[in-house]
């Protein structure tokens, strides 16, 4: 889920269950995504939604879903994540924060902020922009601190030649190439704003900014510009592959771990 995050371009329908005098909570979230199944509850493992909800459930006995605005995939992180909650208990929305959090427990899932919103904002259909970061340790010894945090790439990566490269991917495309088998999407036609890379020391850092992603599209692109970095493909390969709309014409996707979502736009 770039990350998985294939939202609609349109508004859902208005649920008819929904009283005007329910409040609806606003909220920010952190999250650690390693050793989670993604943001999504699921069968296969524990999910930052469901610890959410069972946290919503612990504070009020209400079983009130919790809507995300991005979909993130099994390992990615988020630094502003933002969710929605209705809950007809409508205590402030600092309770709710401080609430949610004392159930979390020990998860590595913390709201951040809370604040009451307007019956018609909705987490992921009113969002009009997603921001993620990728970030790649470019040196030869292993990550410590920032291990599960981010790709550790040993072969010197030329990060001017990656930027270069990546720029053949911004704007309106059919990214098929960049696009997971498992993608729910409708379409794979995509408008991508920002794609930039940059290096900050060892690190090289990679910044996406579109509306919405197709399944695992960041993390492809990522592949597939290491590529670039390494020296295997010149930098007009990127543009080919997008060109071919073939699965198999993309580099290998980058690990989950490398992966936050830094913001979204409303």
């Amino acid at each position: 889920m770039p990350p998985h995050s294939c939202a609609a371009d349109r508004w859902p329908p208005v649920r008819a269950s929904r009283e005007s005098h329910v409040p609806r909570y606003k909220l920010i979230i952190e999250y650690d995504g390693g050793g989670l199944a993604g943001w999504q509850r699921q069968e296969n493992g524990p999910s930052v939604q469901a610890a959410l909800e069972d946290a919503v459930f612990a504070y009020c006995g209400e079983r009130a879903v919790v809507e995300g605005a991005g979909r993130t995939d099994a390992g990615v992180h988020a630094s502003a994540q933002i969710g929605h909650v209705d809950l007809a208990r409508g205590d402030p929305a600092q309770t709710v924060m401080k609430a949610i959090n004392h159930h979390l427990g020990k998860a590595r899932i913390t709201v951040i902020a809370a604040e009451e919103a307007p019956d018609d904002f909705h987490a992921r259909f009113s969002a009009e922009k997603r921001h993620y970061r990728y970030r790649i340790l470019n040196r030869g010894a292993r990550p410590a601190l920032d291990s599960g945090r981010v790709w550790h790439v040993v072969a010197r990566l030329n990060a001017r030649a990656m930027h270069r490269a990546a720029q053949h991917l911004i704007g309106k495309h059919d990214f098929t190439t960049f696009r997971a088998a498992a993608c729910q999407a409708p379409s794979p036609v995509k408008t991508l704003d920002v794609l930039s890379v940059a290096r900050r020391g060892d690190e090289i850092i990679v910044r996406a900014s579109a509306r919405s992603f197709l399944h695992n599209q960041v993390r492809a692109m990522v592949g597939s510009l290491r590529r670039v970095g390494e020296g295997k493909w010149p930098e007009d390969e990127i543009a080919a592959a997008l060109d071919a709309r073939d699965r198999a014409r993309c580099g290998p996707t980058a690990p989950a771990c490398g992966l936050t979502l830094v913001g979204v736009d409303y």
